[in-house]
């Protein structure tokens, strides 16, 4: 298998360079005991030598040139934290993770911890950088960390190419890429003129420049069932009932367009297997009303639909632009960060769909909760001012339950309370949850 880097995976490295953000991933399980450290040590174990988890990225010696995946020697231990929380101090544990830093260059890229309750149980995090896989890809290293197959990594070792050899291999794979280059340019052009002609609200006067902000973040658990049997009252799908949930929820952050609507990208798997891309998606645009969100969802769902039908159907400017990206100096990529996280008006809604059981059970027991969300630390005022702020989903299901992690930053708004805009929320969708 090739082990250079997709343009995609190259953009999303070289803007975190450029930016100083990290984009990371974090996996939570909440425990009805205490973990069983000789099975939680073989998932850390089978976890090293996953096809995703064991890689790192290495520089090509060309400044324009494509970077590559090698194996990575540099693995964190497990963090067996030896002084019991109380089990509500557990989500301010999560965002205390990691200890250390994280890091998909030079390693390491994950690190698992577990966690005692003072009032029984347990909790696990795993955070690993979005460098390294994507949400679809996280939960298939999951699954197979928690079994017994045969490991998949085969990754050349670090530094194994002559500086000779690599030169001359990574100027054929720029001279291949020049097309693709080109139809880059194009897609500019394009998304310029789109810009021009969008109404997007104007910001206000941002202040703070450098100054690290701590985007806030919620997880809620709705239990699946009744979840399905709303979206079907409503006339929609679980999938149209978490769009339109984004879409109650950018509502009442004032994250709509000048005529009231929402505009969500939905990303879309595309992992083959075999995939050894980090991100494997492409995102599908659908622009929605949420004023019936709650009464009626057959026009959203037949607005997604629609788009997703466009989606398959259609070139995506943004992806096109990604083979540009190793061209452009640092200043124009600190720009670039709208093209991660959307501009102002832009909400991401992901879905992972059924999760498979397996991935609930990272110490060989059977964990009471399970959810993914996504963490995105080292963050300046100045950087998510530029950037529009950021609203952003993740879904799953597990466990018999939905899960729907959510982080919102929305400048020139208070951005506290966001467990109680969760349950808030789901009220105006005659559902309850438990909040994480």
């Amino acid at each position: 298998m090739s082990n250079v880097l997709q343009p995609l995976d190259q953009a999303v490295f070289d803007i975190e360079r450029a930016t100083g953000t990290a984009n990371l991933l974090q996996c939570a399980w909440i425990l009805p005991g205490a973990v069983n450290r000789r099975g939680l040590e073989h998932f850390h174990q089978r976890l090293r030598r996953d096809v995703l988890a064991s890689r790192r990225i290495e520089r090509s010696p060309l400044p324009f040139g494509r970077h590559r995946w090698v194996a990575s020697s540099r693995m964190s231990d497990i963090e067996f934290v030896t002084t019991a929380r109380p089990r509500s101090d557990f989500s301010d544990w999560l965002n205390e993770q990691p200890g250390i830093m994280l890091d998909p260059e030079h390693g390491p890229g994950w690190h698992l911890a577990a966690l005692p309750f003072t009032d029984g149980g347990s909790g696990v995090s795993l955070v690993i950088s979005h460098c390294l896989t994507d949400g679809i890809g996280l939960c298939d290293a999951l699954v197979n960390a928690a079994g017994d197959g045969d490991a998949d990594a085969n990754w050349p070792d670090a530094a194994s190419r002559r500086r000779s050899r690599a030169l001359r291999e990574d100027l054929r794979q720029t001279v291949r890429d020049t097309p693709a280059v080109g139809r880059a340019g194009a897609a500019v052009l394009r998304m310029g003129r789109q810009e021009r002609e969008s109404a997007e609200p104007t910001l206000p006067e941002h202040t703070g420049g450098d100054e690290m902000v701590v985007i806030p973040r919620a997880t809620i658990f709705v239990d699946a069932g009744d979840w399905d049997s709303r979206a079907e009252t409503l006339g929609g799908t679980s999938n149209t009932l978490l769009a339109a949930f984004a879409a109650r929820l950018a509502t009442g952050l004032r994250r709509v367009t000048a005529d009231g609507l929402v505009t969500l990208d939905m990303p879309v798997n595309e992992r083959t297997p075999g995939d050894t891309r980090a991100g494997a998606v492409r995102d599908a645009h659908v622009t929605v009303d949420p004023t019936s969100a709650t009464t009626d969802l057959s026009g959203m769902r037949t607005a997604i639909k629609h788009a997703l039908m466009q989606h398959r159907e259609t070139a995506d400017d943004e992806m096109a632009l990604m083979p540009l990206v190793p061209l452009l100096p640092r200043r124009v990529l600190r720009r670039m960060v709208n093209v991660v996280h959307g501009s102002a008006t832009r909400v991401v809604s992901s879905n992972l769909g059924a999760i498979d059981e397996a991935a609930n059970r990272p110490d060989g027991t059977e964990a009471a909760y399970f959810a993914m969300m996504w963490k995105y630390p080292h963050v300046t005022r100045e950087l998510l001012h530029q950037g529009g702020g950021i609203l952003a989903l993740l879904s799953g299901r597990l466990h018999g339950r939905v899960f729907v992690s959510v982080f919102a930053y929305q400048p020139g708004h208070s951005n506290d309370q966001l467990p109680q805009r969760l349950v808030d929320t789901l009220r105006e969708f005659s559902l309850t949850g438990t909040v994480l």
